[in-house]
């Protein structure tokens, strides 16, 4: 790649959104970000009509802006839902799309005219928050994405791990219970059974009906099936006493996981993303509570646990840092040294 190329484009897509954008390769502000629906029900034709729209818009309106030329874009990262092909760039099967085995790099690549790279879209956001976010002064660490599900990625070294088949990092689908909840996965007892957005609205609807008295009823106008993590979080923030003990068991699980994931890889940072977040130390204070109580003291004394700096964008960052690291040789500045790992 030429030296002279200075921008890269972004791509986020979600089960819910898509978001692009593009950066300069040596990181910094996030130009021309795009934020839509990804609406997967019309099919995957639509979204990737969908995202090559938004990819030249994007182009476009940073290229007038700054003075660039089209020729200055050196190509496309895209992070996905996986499980993914990252070598042929093929989504192999992700539930929340409904897509199997499908040349989701190829068709962007070529509709756009431009190299592109494919990487899972937990991944990218963790390596957006390295990058560019609250890692930026650690080489190892973990982050947690808490949303319909729990995503997950690791950076060990300034590399993102990938594992043997491309599915390292599923942290969600970590066992914290063996004889526990059951996860749309198929298993029971997963992380993301008890601390998902969706996890938390249904124990607090299971609280409610076994006769726990709260201002959720009300906020919701007694249909309990509107009840979300958001409205959890509201209610926290309104001082509920029910909402506050469904915080605090969402910590204790997450700190479960978190003292797990501490006590393997001995990480310098966690990152946590997602609106749960929201609740600040509600959710933090006895989460690093129960990691303390869990985790080794040593490895837990040197790992920082916080709160995701780049909510939004960080999945466009990381996949604009993916393709830097394969097509370009290196994230640029004080991180330059390293790349992402493309082994075991």
């Amino acid at each position: 790649m030429s030296s002279e190329k200075r921008l890269i484009v972004g791509v986020d897509l979600g089960g819910t959104n898509i978001v692009v954008g593009l950066l300069p390769v040596q990181g910094g502000e996030v130009l021309g970000l795009r934020i839509v629906p990804t609406d997967s029900h019309r099919g995957p034709k639509f979204v990737v009509d969908r995202i090559v729209s938004l990819v030249r818009d994007a182009i476009n309106e940073v290229v007038a802006a700054t003075g660039a030329d089209r020729e200055s874009v050196a190509g496309v990262g895209i992070g996905s839902p996986g499980p993914l092909d990252r070598a042929a760039g093929v989504v192999i099967n992700t539930p929340n799309l409904g897509w199997r085995n499908f040349p989701l790099r190829d068709l962007i690549s070529n509709a756009v005219g431009l190299p592109a790279t494919l990487d899972n879209d937990a991944n990218c956001a963790t390596y957006g928050e390295w990058w560019l976010g609250a890692g930026r002064d650690v080489n190892t660490l973990v982050g947690l994405t808490l949303g319909t599900g729990i995503g997950g990625g690791i950076v060990l070294n300034g590399r993102i791990y990938h594992g043997i088949s491309d599915v390292a990092g599923e942290i969600g689908h970590m066992t914290i219970d063996s004889t526990g909840r059951k996860c749309k996965c198929g298993n029971y007892g997963c992380l993301e059974a008890y601390a998902s957005g969706p996890a938390i609205a249904l124990r607090a609807v299971e609280g409610i009906e076994a006769g726990a008295e709260t201002i959720l009823v009300d906020m919701v106008d007694n249909r309990l099936d509107q009840i979300t993590a958001a409205t959890v979080y509201e209610a926290v923030v309104e001082g509920d006493p029910y909402a506050t003990e469904v915080m605090k068991d969402t910590a204790k699980f997450l700190g479960t996981g978190v003292a797990n994931i501490i006590n393997i890889l001995n990480p310098e940072m966690v990152v946590i993303a997602g609106g749960v977040t929201r609740a600040g130390d509600h959710l933090f204070q006895p989460l690093r509570a129960e990691v303390r109580r869990r985790a080794f003291r040593s490895a837990e004394e040197r790992c920082r646990i916080v709160s995701a700096e780049l909510p939004g964008t960080a999945g466009v960052v990381g996949a604009a840092a993916v393709f830097r690291n394969e097509m370009m040789g290196g994230v640029a500045g004080s991180r330059e040294r390293v790349g992402v790992a493309t082994d075991r």
